[in-house]
C-alpha cells in the first residue's frame, strides 16, 4: 500500500513537470507566433540591404533597435569592431549566450524570384542566410526575456553580435577579449535546405593575402628591366599546387589572384592572391599555412620580387557537444519543419528546376527533421573559436528550398521571401526552447560542462590570430561595397 501510494505520487508529480514543461513551451511559441509578422520585415529589411563584413552599420542598427525596444542593455563597438555588439537582460542566475551574424557576400545579388535576377550589377547578397540568422537569434532572446519576465526566472540572456563571418572571422576578437568567460552555454544556428540539430565538427582555416611587389617596365620596350609582381603570385599559386599531393586528404587549399596588374603591357610592380587552408586539425592548418608561406617566399625569391604576408583570418574547427545537441534536437522535434503553401510550393519547383542536380530530393524534406548525428562539414565558422571556450550548440532550419547550396542566388532568392522567414521562425523556437531548458536544468549545463573538458582535453585555447587587430579594411579595400 505504501509502495503504491508513493508511486501515485512520483507519478502525480511528474505529470505536474510535464505540464509545467508543457505550459512554458506554449508560452514561448505563441510568443514567437505573434512576432512573426515583426521579424519577419527585421529580415527582409537587412536582406535589401546586403552589407559586407565589418561594414554592417544598418543591419546590425535595425538588431540593436529591436533588443533596446526589448529592454535588452547594448553595448556596442566591443573588441574594436563598431559593427559588433553585445545585449543583455540580467536577472541574475545562469548566462545563456546566443550568436548573431548578419554580414553578406560579395557578387550575390539577386531578387527574391526563383529565376536569376540581379538586382545590382556585382552588388551583395544574403547567399548564407544571415539576414535571418541574426534576425531569429534576437527574436529568440527577446521571446525568453518576455518569459523571465512573465515566471520571474532567474537568468540572463546576452546576446552578441558578431560580424564579418563570411570572412574577417568576428568572433575570434570577441573570444580573444574574453567576452564569453561568463557564459554558460552558448545557442546559434544557420540557414540550411533541411531541418538538423547534429553535433558536428568542422574545418579549422587560416586565411590571408600574399601581397607581391616587383619592379614597372615597359613590358615591351624594357622587359629585362621589369620584374613581374604576377609572376610571383604565380610561381606561388605552382609551388602550393605541387603541394597538394603531398598533404592529408582531408585537406582543403584554394585561392583567388585578387590584383594582377592593370595593363597587359605594363610590367605589374604589384599583385595579390588570397589563400585560404582548411583542415578538421588546427595542428595541420597551422603546419599547411607555414608551408604556404615558404612557397610564397621561394616564389619571391626566384622571380626577385618581395612578398608580404597579412592574416586576416584564423578559426578552429567546431568543438561538438553532444549533451547540448541532443536538447537542442528534441526542440526541433517539437517544434517541427516547415510547410509549403501552394505559391511557396510553386516557386520552390522553379527553384529546383534550375539547381541541375541528378537527384532532386522532394519538397517534404522541408517538413522533415532529420535523425540526430554526429557530422563533420569541410567548411569553416569562427563559431568554432566559441566551441573551444564555452560549451556550444547549433542547428540547421530550412529556410532554402531543399537541394539549394549555401552561396547560391537561389539561396539569396528564398532568404527573402516567406520561404526563408518560415525556416527562420523555426530556428528562432528551437533555440528559445533550448535556452528555456539550459536555465530550468542546471544539471544539463553542468554535463554540457563535462563534455566540454573532456572534449577539450586540456588543450590550452590560443587565437590563431595572435594579438593582430581586427582587419576592418578587409571588404573594404576590395572595392566591392554596393
Amino acid at each position: 500500500m505504501k509502495k503504491s501510494l508513493l508511486s501515485i505520487c512520483a507519478m502525480l508529480l511528474l505529470g505536474v513537470a510535464i505540464a509545467q514543461e508543457t505550459n512554458h513551451d506554449a508560452f514561448i511559441v505563441k510568443t514567437l507566433d505573434a512576432k512573426t509578422d515583426q521579424f519577419s520585415k527585421v529580415a527582409r529589411e537587412i536582406w535589401e540591404n546586403p552589407e559586407l563584413g565589418y561594414l554592417e552599420f544598418t543591419s546590425s542598427k535595425l538588431l540593436i533597435d529591436e533588443l533596446k525596444a526589448a529592454g535588452f542593455a547594448v553595448e556596442t563597438g566591443v573588441a574594436g569592431m563598431p559593427t559588433s555588439f553585445i545585449a543583455t537582460y540580467d536577472k541574475g542566475g545562469p548566462v545563456i549566450g546566443f550568436l548573431a551574424e548578419y554580414d553578406a557576400l560579395p557578387g550575390l545579388s539577386q531578387d527574391a524570384v526563383p529565376f536569376r535576377s540581379i538586382l545590382v550589377e556585382g552588388g551583395n547578397g544574403h547567399g548564407c542566410g544571415h539576414n535571418l540568422f541574426g534576425t531569429a537569434v534576437v527574436a529568440s532572446g527577446v521571446a525568453l526575456k518576455e518569459w523571465i519576465d512573465a515566471n520571474n526566472i532567474q537568468a540572463t540572456i546576452k546576446i552578441f553580435g558578431t560580424p564579418a563571418e563570411e570572412g574577417g572571422a568576428g568572433k575570434v576578437y570577441m573570444v580573444r577579449e574574453g567576452l564569453f568567460d561568463t557564459v554558460d552555454a552558448v545557442i546559434n544556428w544557420h540557414p540550411s535546405d533541411r531541418n538538423a540539430a547534429n553535433a558536428s565538427t568542422c574545418t579549422a582555416v587560416m586565411q590571408g593575402y600574399f601581397k607581391f611587389y616587383g619592379q614597372s617596365s615597359h613590358a615591351a620596350g624594357a622587359p629585362q628591366r621589369g620584374r613581374s609582381a604576377l609572376d610571383g603570385v604565380e610561381a606561388m599559386n605552382m609551388m602550393v599546387n605541387m603541394m597538394r599531393e603531398h598533404v592529408d586528404q582531408e585537406s582543403r587549399i584554394h585561392y583567388v589572384i585578387t590584383n594582377g596588374g592593370l595593363a597587359a603591357n605594363v610590367v605589374p610592380d604589384y599583385a595579390v592572391v588570397e589563400y585560404m587552408v582548411r583542415h578538421p586539425d588546427v595542428v595541420e592548418v597551422k603546419d599547411m599555412w607555414q608551408r604556404v608561406i615558404k612557397a610564397a617566399e621561394g616564389a619571391a625569391m626566384g622571380t626577385e620580387t618581395k612578398v608580404e604576408v597579412e592574416v586576416v583570418a584564423g578559426i578552429y574547427g567546431l568543438l561538438p557537444n553532444e549533451t547540448l545537441a541532443k536538447t537542442m534536437h528534441k526542440n526541433l522535434s517539437i517544434i517541427g519543419g516547415v510547410e509549403y503553401d501552394a505559391q511557396e510550393t510553386e516557386f520552390a519547383e522553379k527553384i529546383q528546376a534550375t539547381l541541375n542536380l541528378a537527384k532532386v530530393p522532394p519538397l517534404t524534406v522541408a517538413k522533415q527533421v532529420q535523425p540526430y548525428q554526429l557530422t563533420h562539414f569541410p567548411a569553416s565558422t569562427d563559431v568554432g573559436d566559441v566551441s573551444y571556450v564555452v560549451p556550444t550548440v547549433g542547428l540547421g532550419t530550412a529556410t532554402w528550398v531543399p537541394g539549394t547550396a549555401a552561396h547560391t542566388w537561389q539561396a539569396v532568392a528564398a532568404d527573402g521571401m516567406s520561404i526563408g522567414y518560415k525556416g527562420m521562425m523555426v530556428a528562432a523556437k528551437t533555440m528559445a526552447l533550448t535556452g528555456k531548458d539550459l536555465i530550468l536544468n542546471p544539471l544539463l549545463i553542468k554535463e554540457a560542462r563535462k563534455e566540454f573538458d573532456e572534449r577539450l582535453g586540456g588543450l590550452q585555447y590560443e587565437p590563431l590570430i595572435g594579438d593582430m587587430a581586427p582587419p576592418l579594411h578587409f571588404r573594404k579595400d576590395q572595392n566591392l561595397v554596393k
